[in-house]
């Protein structure tokens, strides 16, 4: 496939029981694996917004993007450009640190990354940190020496920058688009 690379989707869906279901089974029918998914009610607690991130090339983008379109508990679809979008994702990383100078060296590898130290035990601290993949696997790699007992991602969550929203309204005019409420 040329021009694989990793498409950020940005889905408005009614907040109801087995919407995510649908999505995910589209996404099993065309053979796509979902890289990223994460969810969660938006403004207004009638509707769920879902940021789906999966490898495909334009025609595949385009294929996801019309059959997404056709759903019934779907409101809107938008492909997020990477260069006008920000993305972010939360990890926890539950840490091993046996001696005092162990807690100070992840202590300040969180304080480097901007991440908070949100736990603390005997033998454990436990991080969380806030950012693209680059930062979140960079602060992996560092922390992998101390023994990483644990960790967990959220899935990536992203919105476009400025005044910009999935909304119809804010479109902008002649952007390219792969079908009813898509840009």
């Amino acid at each position: 496939m040329d021009n694989v690379k990793l498409r950020t989707l940005s889905v408005l869906v009614d907040n109801e029981s087995g919407v995510l279901s649908q999505i995910s089974r589209l996404f099993s029918r065309k053979g796509f694996n979902v890289e990223s998914l994460a969810v969660g009610v938006t403004e207004n607690p009638a509707v769920s917004r879902m940021t789906i991130e999966v490898l495909a090339n334009d025609n595949h983008t385009n294929l996801i993007c019309n059959q997404l379109n056709k759903m019934v508990p779907v409101h809107s679809v938008k492909l997020l450009e990477p260069s006008h979008s920000i993305r972010r994702e939360l990890v926890l990383y539950k840490v091993r640190a046996k001696t005092s100078e162990d807690k100070n060296q992840i202590i300040q590898i969180a304080n480097i990354f901007r991440g908070a130290i949100i736990d603390v035990s005997r033998e454990i601290l436990t991080i969380s940190i806030i950012g693209e993949e680059k930062k979140t696997d960079a602060v992996q790699e560092l922390l992998a020496d101390f023994g990483i007992v644990e960790m967990v991602r959220t899935g990536m969550v992203a919105l476009e920058r400025g005044k910009y929203t999935i909304d119809e309204d804010t479109k902008v005019k002649g952007e390219f688009n792969y079908g009813k409420n898509v840009l």
